[in-house]
């Protein structure tokens, strides 16, 4: 199965792609968050062949959901009507933070990171949610 990461921001949506068999998530683009941006990746996800979209989910340290949370649901719901794709979310706290220290053992910085680091952090995203897929499909 094919999965689709987003790692949504007010400026800035990263994605991320899966390998068919959910062992790799690579990184695709990041993309200004416009009115048109919900269209464009639900084409996309069909497009590349995804069958679930996996919506990073900003929650704060004692697991509450804030504003920011409400945003990604909303965006998810109008990408699942749009896609007609499953949706999920993943825990996302600290993929940022993550994505940056990963930009910085590269020595990627200035305008090259701040393009890369919502494509990284997707793909962490993508990464979590399959190694979580991975430890259910082993209690079976």
């Amino acid at each position: 199965m094919k999965l689709m990461g987003i790692d949504y921001g007010d400026a800035r949506i990263g994605v991320a792609f899966s390998d068919p068999l959910c062992v790799t998530a690579q990184g695709f683009g990041t993309f200004k968050n416009t009115n048109a941006v919900c269209g464009e990746l639900a084409a996309l996800a069909k497009e590349q062949g995804a069958e679930r979209i996996v919506f990073g989910l900003p929650k704060n340290m004692n697991n509450s959901e804030g504003e920011s949370a409400a945003k990604v649901r909303a965006f998810a719901e109008e990408m699942k009507a749009l896609s007609g794709l499953e949706v999920a979310f993943w825990d996302e706290r600290l993929t940022t933070v993550a994505a940056h220290a990963f930009l910085s053992e590269l020595d990627v910085r200035g305008k090259k990171r701040k393009a890369l680091v919502d494509t990284v952090s997707a793909a962490l995203i993508l990464e979590g949610y399959m190694q979580f897929l991975k430890r259910e499909e082993n209690k079976e």
